[in-house]
Formats: structure tokens, C-alpha cells, sequence
């Protein structure tokens, strides 16, 4: 075992370029850290750039750092999509063939709609895609007024469902959603996820959301190497969403977040405490906040704040720990539309007791992280997993 701790965070959709096969996706030309700096009268992300990112990607306003403390290299997706769950279940070694379906153009299906409003008790209103901030400008009064049910998508797979916290109620919201999620377990249904949107206010202009949201995601396809590691007494460590979209397998200890602060703030907690295994960390408001409502200075300002907390966590490294940063896919704000886009990501690596850090050749799958992770632990991963780990080139 080289490291006692491994602490994997993943920062929510910070693509570094269009992946290879980006036109694949109508994503050719996106570029989420190029574009957010383009928008930054300035970018202040030192520690980032300590650990080798802009090696990886140059960006216009700081220059690269000429002597990096990380080891980095660049990671292509395998699967066949780009959205949370395909990219998280590959670094833990799922190779997804088939992409989940959406319902982007359409709305769900009237047999669909029919069925929850049967099962749930409420008439559903909106059923289309749209920003989950403007569908509650539009929909939310009525839905405090009559108790219908706002039901939403967008350009991931997903079904949403909003619900006002003081008059909807948090624990009826959650029913609906189980309700839901039963009923899009059907072929043609099957979308990756169903989630809970609940939010505070009464009146347009004034609706917030509220941190409550919760995922309802489709179980894993396969073991992963999270299985692998709890079954053999590791620690495996969620902060933020990740329990959600491995709906608990292989996770031995979960804490939701409130924020990506909050996310890194946890995670920066952990650090105190004495555990053997994987600390696997999602920070959400990189995508949900900025990515999706297309705004790159939000976004680069909530860069800035990762990398202040950043600082933190490598102060407190031991020499036992290694981190690993990462991104599940790429959210261009400044490209078209509002989906998710074909992006490669970064992999920045570090450790107090590495002697020499070095850029490595990119790698075909995210699955470079669940190998590595699971050769460090040694610890077999399960049958059907890919990946190459790359434990040996950390020095």
C-alpha cells in the first residue's frame, strides 16, 4: 500500500477541451477552461497551476507554472455519453455502451405523465425541457396555488420535479419522486436519474432552491471498484452527490453538501480524520450553478474559490495521502444550448512524499482512476471493469 488515503475529488463538468470525437456530439470547438478564461478580467488559480493544470491546458491570462509540484496528464472518456453518471461510473471502471435516453426535444411521454399523476395524487404541469430556475418563474405560483406538480428535463437524462418546501412539503416531494423513479425503470423510460428540486418563496422573482435536492439514479450496470474496495475493509468516503449516483453501492460512509465550498469544506474535514481507503468527493456548483445557465465568470469565480480551499488541503497533506483532481465531463459556458459537452478532463496528482512530478501520456478512459486506486489498495478489480493504473509512475 503506497498511500493510506486517497482523496478523489471531482470538480463537476471543468472540461479542457474538445474531446477527439467531439463532432460526435455536436460538441466540436467547445472548450470549458479556454472560454472561462477568455470572460475573466482576471483568474487567480495558483494552486491549480502549482499542480501542473496549466501544462495541460495554457491559458491566456497566467502562464504556466515552469516547475510543477503535481504529476498530470489528460484523460478522453470511453463511454458513449457525457452526463454525471457515465463519467463517474467509468473512473470507477463501468464502460457505458449505450447512452441513457432523454427527453430533451419532447417532454415524457403523455403515458408516462398519465401514470405519475395517477400514482402521486398531483396533475403535472410544465413537462418540458427548461432551466430549473426559469420553469419556476413560470410554474411555481401555480403550483403553490393548486398543488399541482411541476415535472422537467433537460438536455441530461433526468427527470425533475420541483416542490415549494412550505406548501408542497419535503416529504411529499421525495414520495413523488420514489414514485417516479419506479415508473421510469422501464426500457423506454429509463432515464439516468430522477430528482428532487425543492425551493423556498412565493413569488416570481423571489423562488431560490434549496440545498435538499436529492438524486434517485439507476444502480450501477456492474461492480465497481468501490464494491471491491468496501468488501475487502476499505473506507470508501462520499462527500456531495456521489453516494447518490452509485445509489449507495460500495460506499461505506456518506455526507451530502450544501455547496462546492461546503463540498471542499468537508472534504478538507476528512483530513482529520483517521481512515484507510478512498474519500471520493463531487463538487456540483461548477455544472448546476454556472455550466448549465451558461455564465463563465460565475464559473471561473467559483474556480477561484475551489483553489483558496485548495491551498488548504495541500497544507494539510501527510505524506501517506495522495490526491487526485479530476472532472466527470465538460459544460462549455459559453458554447450552444445548455447540455453538457465532449470534452477531455484533467488528472492532477499529488502527494507531499512524491520525489518528482512529471506530465504522463494521456490515457483512452477515465477508468485510470478506479485501477489506479484499486492497485494501491491491492485490491482485484471486479470483472468487466476497464482501466490502466498508472500507482507505478508516482514517485
Amino acid at each position: 500500500m503506497k498511500y493510506k488515503r486517497i482523496f478523489l475529488i471531482v470538480i463537476d463538468s471543468f472540461g479542457i477541451g474538445a474531446a477527439p470525437d467531439a463532432a460526435r456530439f455536436g460538441d466540436e470547438g467547445a472548450d470549458t477552461l479556454g472560454h472561462i478564461d477568455l470572460h475573466m478580467p482576471e483568474f487567480r488559480i495558483p494552486n491549480m497551476n502549482r499542480l501542473g493544470l496549466l501544462d495541460l491546458h495554457p491559458i491566456t491570462h497566467v502562464a504556466a507554472d515552469p516547475a510543477p509540484i503535481g504529476t498530470r496528464l489528460i484523460l478522453h472518456e470511453a463511454s458513449n455519453g457525457k452526463d454525471t453518471m457515465t463519467g463517474h461510473w467509468e473512473m470507477m471502471g463501468i464502460l457505458t455502451t449505450k447512452p441513457f435516453i432523454t427527453f430533451t426535444d419532447t417532454g415524457f411521454p403523455p403515458e408516462l405523465i398519465a401514470e405519475l399523476e395517477k400514482r402521486t395524487g398531483h396533475k403535472v404541469i410544465g413537462n418540458k425541457s427548461a432551466s430549473g430556475t426559469a420553469i419556476l418563474d413560470e410554474l411555481a405560483e401555480e403550483e403553490i396555488a393548486t398543488g399541482h406538480m411541476i415535472v422537467y428535463t433537460s438536455a441530461d437524462s433526468v427527470l425533475q420535479i420541483c416542490g415549494n418546501e412550505e406548501t408542497f412539503d419535503l416529504a411529499e416531494l421525495y414520495r413523488c419522486c420514489e414514485i417516479a423513479r419506479e415508473i421510469t425503470m422501464k426500457d423506454e423510460w429509463k432515464v439516468g436519474r430522477v430528482i428532487a428540486r425543492p425551493y423556498l418563496g412565493r413569488k416570481k422573482g423571489e423562488f431560490v432552491r434549496t440545498a435538499n435536492r436529492h438524486d434517485y439514479a439507476v444502480k450501477p450496470t456492474g461492480r465497481t471498484v468501490l464494491n471491491a474496495l468496501a468488501d475487502a475493509g476499505f473506507d470508501v468516503l462520499s462527500i456531495g452527490k456521489i453516494n447518490d449516483i452509485f445509489v449507495g453501492e460500495g460506499i461505506t460512509w456518506a455526507e451530502r453538501s450544501t455547496s462546492s465550498v461546503h463540498g471542499m469544506e468537508q472534504t478538507i474535514g476528512l483530513q482529520d480524520r483517521d481512515f484507510t481507503g478512498l474519500a471520493f468527493t463531487n463538487l456540483v456548483d461548477f455544472d448546476a450553478l454556472w455550466g448549465h445557465r451558461r455564465n463563465p465568470v460565475g464559473y471561473g469565480e467559483e474556480l477561484e474559490r475551489f483553489d483558496e480551499k485548495l491551498g488548504i488541503f495541500l497544507s494539510k497533506m501527510k505524506d501517506d495521502d495522495l490526491l487526485m483532481i479530476t472532472a466527470d465531463h465538460g459544460n462549455d459556458p459559453t458554447f450552444r444550448g445548455t447540455d453538457h459537452t465532449r470534452e477531455v478532463v484533467p488528472l492532477l496528482l499529488y502527494s507531499p512524499s512524491m520525489e518528482s512530478a512529471v506530465r504522463l501520456p494521456d490515457q483512452s478512459s477515465f477508468g485510470t482512476l478506479g485501477a489506479t486506486v484499486a492497485e494501491n489498495f491491492s485490491v482485484r478489480m471486479p470483472e468487466g471493469c476497464i482501466g490502466e493504473s498508472i500507482l507505478s509512475a508516482l514517485s
